[in-house]
This record gives C-alpha cells, sequence and structure tokens, in this order.
C-alpha cells in the first residue's frame, strides 16, 4: 500500500492519549461501532464533530428498512436494492445487509429504540419509493433517526458511565475507561506506523482556544464514520458539519475512493426559494408512501405513466422526473399534494415535516408543498470489503463516508440506517477477532511523526461558498461534459491558487476549523467530477444530458480514484493492471484527459468490487 504523505497544515499535536480503537463519528454507525467494540472489551474514543446527536442521523425522518413484516424476505429486500442500484450493486454486499438487518435492527430495539407500533404491539411499517412492500420501521411518525440518536447516546452515556473524555493537561485528566468521548472536535489526519499502518488520528478540539486544540489518539484501528459530504452543494438536506472530511482524510492516507460521481438528490426538499443555500428542509419519501401525490401546478400528477411505481419510483427517477417537468414548464419547483391527509394523520405521523412547513408559512394541510431535489446522500465514498475495511490497513470506515457496494448507482430508501448499522457491527467483529489481546499497551504502534512541510494547501474559508456554487453549477442534478468541465477549470484554479501561495509563502490561509473543512470540500469535490466527467452515461443518480442513456456496454464498472503521491502534472491511470477492459470497452487512457493534477483514476470491472485484503489488519498479541 502507498501512502501520499499529504498531511493537512496543522499545528503538531500538543497531548495524546491511547487506545484499541477510534471512532470518528456519532452517527448510528460510529455509535453502534463503538458500542460493539466497548462491549468486546477493546478500549474505545469515539471523536466527533458537534455534539454526539449532531450528525446526519437525527435528521433521517423516514425510517429504517428491514425483512420484518409479514410474507417479507430478505431475498425481496435483496432484488428492490439491486434494482434500485442501476446494475452496479455488490450482490453479496446486499446479500450481508438483508440477512444481518432484521436482526441487526432487533438488536437496536434491545439497546432500547422505540419504534412505531400497530394496534397488536407489532413494528408498524410503511412503504417508501423502489420498495414493492412495507418494510420501513419508523418512529415518532417522522422521527426515526432523532429516536435511534437518543437510544445510541443514552448507551454511550452508560457505557462511559455518562462522563466525557478530560484531555491530559486539564482537570480530570488520564482517566481510561472502556468508552470515551471527545465532542466538538475535528479529525484532521491518518497516523501511521513505519509500516503504513493506522496508527491513530490527529484532531483538534474546538473551544480550546482558536489554534491550539490539536492533539492526537493513538490506536491501531481507526474507524470513519464521518458521514456524508453534502455540504459541497449550495442546498442539501445535509447538516452543516457534512464536509466530506472522512473522505478527505482517506485521500490523503492512500485509501481508495469509488462511485463519489453518483450523488442522490432527494426528489422532494422544501424549496425555499432559487437562492437558499445551506441546510434544507427534507420532505419524506414516507409522506408518498402514504399516499402523496407529486403535482405540477396545474394539479396533474406527472410521474403517472413515467414508473410502475409512480410517485414511488426510486429516486433517481423521481428526482429526473421533477427536473424534467420543470423545464418543461419553466419552473422553479413542483408540488406534494397531501391535503387528502388531513389535519390528524399530519399532526401524528409527519409532526416533524408538518412543523417545518408551518415555519416557513406553508401549511400542507390546506395547502400543496413547493418541492424541488437537492444533494442528499453519497452512494460512494471510501472503498472497503465486507468487514469496512480499506485499503489502508488498520482504517475502516462505515455508513455514509463508505462505500461497501450496497447502494451502486443509487441507494434504495431507507437503507442507509440498515447499512451504518449491519456494517458498523461487522466492523466491531473483525476489529475484536483481530485486535483484541492483553490490553492497550501492548498494540498501540507508535506513529511516524508528522512532515514540518505538509503538501496540502489550506484554503481562505470564503472558498467554501465558492467551491458550493461551482459545484451546484456544473455538477449538479443535471450534468454535461460542458458544464462539468468548467467546474473542473474553476476547481483547478482553486487549488492552483492555494499550491501557488504554499509554494511561495510556505503557507496558506491559516489553520482553523473553517479552513480545513474549505479544504476538505476542495478535495471531495476535485474527485467528484473527475468521475463524473469520465462515467459518460446516465446511470443512477448520474445524469449526464449529453449521454441520456445507461451504456452497460462500456460502463458497467467501479470509478476507483486515490490521491496521486506524486501531484505531478498528468495523473496516472493504473486501469490496464488492475482491471482486464469488457469487450468493446472504450481505450482506458481518458483518465489523462479528465483527471486533474494530483489523482490517480482507474476503471474496474464490477467483479473486482470490493477490494480483496488479508484476514485481519491487526495482528494477535503472540505474533508480535
Amino acid at each position: 500500500m502507498t501512502t501520499t504523505g499529504i498531511r493537512l497544515h496543522a499545528p503538531a499535536p500538543g497531548w495524546s492519549i491511547p487506545a484499541d480503537v477510534v471512532v470518528v463519528g456519532s452517527g448510528v454507525a460510529g455509535l453502534t461501532a463503538a458500542l460493539r467494540c466497548q462491549a468486546a472489551g477493546l478500549d474505545t474514543v469515539v471523536v466527533t464533530k458537534a455534539r454526539l446527536d449532531d450528525g446526519s442521523t437525527r435528521w433521517a425522518q423516514g425510517g429504517i428498512a428491514a425483512a420484518l413484516g409479514e410474507g417479507d424476505t430478505p431475498e425481496q429486500h435483496l432484488h428492490d436494492t439491486l434494482v434500485a442500484g442501476a446494475g452496479l450493486c455488490d450482490e453479496e454486499a446486499v446479500r450481508i445487509l438483508v440477512t444481518e438487518g432484521p436482526d441487526a435492527v432487533r438488536r437496536l430495539i434491545s439497546t432500547g429504540a422505540h419504534f412505531d407500533t400497530d394496534d397488536e404491539g407489532g413494528i408498524q411499517l410503511t412503504r417508501e419509493g423502489g420498495h414493492h412492500r412495507r418494510r420501513i420501521a419508523h418512529a415518532g411518525g417522522d422521527a426515526t433517526g432523532a429516536e435511534i440518536s437518543r437510544a445510541l447516546v443514552e448507551a454511550v452515556h452508560a457505557a462511559g458511565r455518562g462522563e466525557h473524555e478530560a484531555l491530559p493537561g486539564r482537570a480530570g485528566g488520564g482517566r481510561r475507561a472502556g468508552l470515551r468521548t471527545i465532542e466538538n472536535a475535528l479529525v484532521l489526519d491518518l497516523l501511521t506506523d513505519a509500516d503504513g499502518r493506522a496508527a491513530g488520528v490527529t484532531l483538534h478540539v474546538m473551544g480550546e482556544g482558536q489554534h491550539d486544540g490539536v492533539g492526537a489518539v493513538h490506536a491501531p484501528a481507526v474507524v470513519l464514520a464521518t458521514g456524508g459530504m453534502g455540504q459541497v452543494f449550495s442546498a442539501t438536506t445535509n447538516p452543516a458539519v457534512s464536509t466530506g472530511d472522512g473522505v478527505a482524510l482517506a485521500l490523503r492516507a492512500g485509501a481508495e475512493v469509488s462511485d463519489l460521481e453518483f450523488v442522490q438528490f432527494h426528489p422532494t426538499v422544501l424549496f425555499l426559494g432559487a437562492d437558499a443555500e445551506g441546510q434544507q428542509p427534507l420532505v419524506s419519501e414516507a409522506v408518498r408512501g402514504e399516499g402523496a401525490h407529486l403535482v405540477d401546478a396545474d394539479g396533474v400528477r406527472f410521474m403517472v405513466g413515467q414508473h410502475e411505481l409512480a410517485e414511488l419510483a426510486p429516486r433517481d427517477i423521481v428526482a429526473k422526473g421533477i427536473m424534467r417537468r420543470m423545464q418543461e414548464q419553466d419552473a422553479e419547483h413542483m408540488y406534494l399534494d397531501a391535503r387528502h391527509f388531513g389535519a390528524e394523520m399530519w399532526e401524528t405521523r409527519f409532526p416533524t415535516i408538518l412543523a417545518a412547513c408551518r415555519a416557513h408559512g406553508i401549511d400542507p394541510v390546506t395547502e400543496p408543498v413547493p418541492v424541488a431535489p437537492a444533494a442528499h446522500y453519497a452512494s460512494g465514498g471510501v472503498r472497503t470489503d465486507s468487514h469496512g475495511r480499506t485499503t489502508v490497513p488498520g482504517l475502516y470506515a462505515c455508513g455514509e463516508v463508505a462505500c461497501t457496494g450496497v447502494h451502486g448507482a443509487n441507494r434504495l430508501a431507507s437503507n442507509s440506517l440498515l447499512e451504518g448499522l449491519v456494517y458498523a457491527e461487522r466492523i466491531a467483529a473483525d476489529i475484536a477477532a483481530g485486535g483484541a489481546g492483553d490490553g492497550p499497551a501492548a498494540r498501540v504502534p507508535e506513529p511516524v511523526p508528522c512532515p514540518e512541510q505538509p503538501a496540502h494547501p489550506l484554503l481562505a474559508p470564503e472558498a467554501r461558498f465558492a467551491i458550493q456554487r461551482i459545484m451546484t453549477g456544473g455538477a449538479g442534478v443535471l450534468r454535461s461534459a460542458e458544464s462539468l468541465a468548467r467546474a473542473a477549470d474553476q476547481l483547478q484554479r482553486l487549488y492552483d491558487e492555494a499550491r501557488e501561495a504554499l509554494e511561495e509563502h510556505g503557507k496558506t490561509a491559516e489553520p482553523g476549523v473553517d479552513t480545513w473543512e474549505a479544504t476538505n470540500l476542495l478535495c471531495v469535490a476535485r474527485v467528484l467530477v473527475a468521475a463524473a466527467r469520465l462515467r459518460e452515461e446516465t446511470r443512477g443518480c448520474h445524469w449526464r444530458e449529453d449521454h441520456a442513456d445507461r451504456d452497460d456496454t462500456n460502463w458497467h464498472r467501479h470509478i476507483v480514484v486515490r490521491l496521486d503521491a506524486d501531484p505531478a502534472p498528468a495523473a496516472r491511470d493504473h486501469t490496464s493492471a488492475q482491471a482486464a477492459p469488457r469487450p468493446g470497452a472504450r481505450e482506458h487512457e481518458r483518465p489523462h484527459r479528465v483527471a486533474p493534477a494530483g489523482l490517480a483514476v482507474r476503471v474496474t470491472d464490477t467483479a473486482d468490487f470490493p477490494p480483496t485484503r488479508p484476514t485481519r489488519h491487526h495482528p494477535r498479541p503472540q505474533e508480535q
């Protein structure tokens, strides 16, 4: 494995703590992994960017999908997932998801999560887009994520006796416990040992002084569960913390990412105006699952006849249907009509959505809700195998930051919470099998010192908004060779300006949370655009106006990207050495023409996904 040696410009760590496992992120994936690792006897530290319950999980409205209902089976769930994934799902990864999913949900319930029940006390199930059966378990009507987050946070507090990590040098420092948490901390980079294996992370604790909060957690196992990167676009359903930090960290560490071009735009996001930016209120797919209709300004149900499931077609199809109707009518949005629900159903089944709409002056009980697509979910991410292992030994990934192969070209509704749950459990089992033993002292590796001159320039805070505008204009719902080339040039200009300043002055913008976030956003934006330019077809949630059809002859394949350790003017293409081209495939020198400097891009057959690696990253104590 090749490490890049690239790190963010940051002060050297001023403190450190040891652990067996460090989990980055506190959504369903991160907290599940942490709880399972702690239960296996591993000293575990959770690092989260805000508070424990501030990630994307608590914003999930619809629910969690699993074959729990009478007559439903994992095979049916498998089929619906494969169809939604448009030919790029890894079937074995999906089979793991749907077969282990029901028991994982039951374990979540035993942890303390309370789902809505029917009159007989069974779990109440609903339908969402792409599902042919009612298999979506929900809580609080439309507050499923909030309930899951509450249950897991309470379990973490109980496991850690309710105490948060007191950092060395501060009151209470030095306490060791089975499960510790560090909140309001942005993880910067992966630490590695002399053999290139994970050795922990560096992080900056916010609120500890403007530039003096950098420290480190030393651990032989690092789990990325940092969520998505929706903030790379101007309008998104993602919270402000979703700046692609995990994907950027993994890339700098030398890990591979895959399928990053497949960004799912949720079809029904509350339309707040053409200039609205930041996190936008979501109108859950479950509203359509309960019978709401998509209509235009004349009240016409335009999805009827476009797909057998009409409004309940997979999300990419519904988003495209909305965009086409908007183009035909030169409209800024469409409408979701659920007036026939009546006040009681809105108040009991969808109280969160009702409150959000009314807060913006819209009453769904008496009027249709204006909606338009917005960036929602990254179907791709850090490439992993079926145990969550990345291509960097000791580094794992789960949840939205990961690309397990489950989602393919388009995530099936409500599979995300389930994926975070199932694969977090698999990661914890793998770490416990390969790393548990006589305690952390014998296993914590010695990190290689950070280089004095980092190779990655920092961007000024205002670059964040420039990146968002570039990505929304060039790599949003509708893409073309022209729009993507324009976006690539504009992003490259931002990178080049920061690079030139770094080479001339030794550093660029002042290190800090806002500059680190902007730099991470630029990193993931460049990779996303490079992959989107290369994929010359329309598939799943990747929509190319200039290549309107799905092309299985040439593009039934994955695009894999990593950072080049040598940011030379041209990226290297590893296709020929890694994957034999399919019959009739176009020549594979195209990455040289679309990949920006510093990115190595290759195309790999679906049969080569996910990657294969050794059984364990962590030698048992007796093997050391």
